[in-house]
């Protein structure tokens, strides 16, 4: 097992140290947000976009970075929700998650990643749903 990290982690984790720096300095987050999907290519950015509307139009999510990825934070500062596109780390979808803070618990066992490749109209309607639930 290697204990080395990969590139696309190394630069993560460089993207984290920076969103910290520029959070405390008062950055403009939903701007840096914005800009990391300004970033992406094809699919990832369709998506990142999609997801970047429905947040702000269904919930008080405010936008932000992390780890170099969009990601929406409630009024505590912890991130709820966030997108990790494919190319980041070469793989074949992106990735809506739901952090802790969000309020999706059901049972003992829920989802709190989905594997993404298109956002149907459908889709989108139950990932309003989530994202309505998640905020509760």
């Amino acid at each position: 097992m290697s204990t080395t990290f990969s590139p696309e982690e190394k630069a993560a984790m460089r993207a984290a140290a920076a969103e910290a720096k520029a959070a405390k300095l008062g950055a403009d987050l939903e701007a840096a947000c914005l800009a990391a999907i300004a970033e992406m290519t094809g699919t990832d950015k369709e998506l990142a976009q999609t997801l970047h509307q429905l947040v702000k139009r269904h919930t008080t999510l405010g936008a932000k970075t992390w780890y170099g990825m969009p990601a929406y934070i409630n009024t505590d500062g912890k991130v709820v929700v966030f997108f990790q596109c494919a190319a980041k780390f070469q793989v074949r979808y992106a990735t809506i998650g739901f952090q802790p803070d969000a309020n999706l618990d059901e049972g003992n066992f829920w989802p709190s990643s989905f594997a993404v490749t298109k956002l149907t109209a459908a889709d989108q309607k139950r990932l309003v749903e989530l994202l309505k639930r998640a905020v509760s």
